[in-house]
């Protein structure tokens, strides 16, 4: 994705296909057009469809999406895009965190076989308490989606949701960079620091 600053937007097809001759790992590629979370206009709907359309196309492993509408999942511009790209699966990013009934979005977001991961910050305060809500949300979810806690990650996070039984996998961020900074690069060090924490979770 680019423009990590403002939480991440669709990058350039170029850029993807560059990404994959480079690199043999799963690529889940973000769709996201503007700030916030909502969806304005049938024309920015059908340019987000288009554009997963085209990472559909790549092949890649799956897109991050999400859209609030009135306080709910914006499930006419969900609907579209995933049916824009029916062989990819898809995570449900951070916009979950702005929901208000964690539940009921669990039980929309089922009735989307594609979308396999919603990630989320879990709440606030330590991850230690976090976790209690992680494990409500995996069991709304069902078998067929992974809570995939984001957010703040890093190596002390990692070693609390280590111990938390529902966590498989957790979503890294500026941890994995050097100095911690958004606009840094990739730190293989820091990468093996976080793996060495994450013990038994894929990170």
């Amino acid at each position: 994705m680019r423009d990590l600053a403002r939480g991440g937007f669709t990058p350039a097809i170029d850029l993807v296909r560059q990404i994959q001759r480079e690199v043999s790992l799963p690529l889940r590629v973000m769709v996201r057009d503007s700030g916030g979370f909502g969806c304005a206009s049938t024309d920015d709907r059908r340019a987000l469809a288009d554009s997963a359309a085209a990472f559909d196309a790549l092949g890649v492993d799956g897109i991050v999406l999400g859209w609030i509408r009135g306080g709910g999942i914006d499930e006419e511009t969900l609907g579209l895009v995933l049916g824009a790209a029916p062989s990819i699966r898809a995570t449900f990013h951070r916009a979950f965190d702005t929901l208000a009934d964690s539940e009921e979005s669990l039980r929309v977001l089922r009735r989307y076989p594609q979308i396999d991961h919603v990630l989320t910050g879990a709440g606030t305060g330590p991850w230690t308490s976090r976790c209690a809500a992680l494990q409500r949300c995996a069991v709304w979810a069902g078998s067929g989606i992974v809570m995939l806690p984001g957010g703040g990650i890093d190596e002390d996070a990692i070693r609390v949701l280590a111990e938390c039984e529902c966590v498989t996998e957790v979503h890294v961020g500026r941890a994995a960079r050097v100095r911690h900074a958004i606009d840094r690069p990739l730190s293989a060090q820091a990468v093996r620091a976080l793996r060495r924490a994450a013990g038994r979770i894929d990170s």
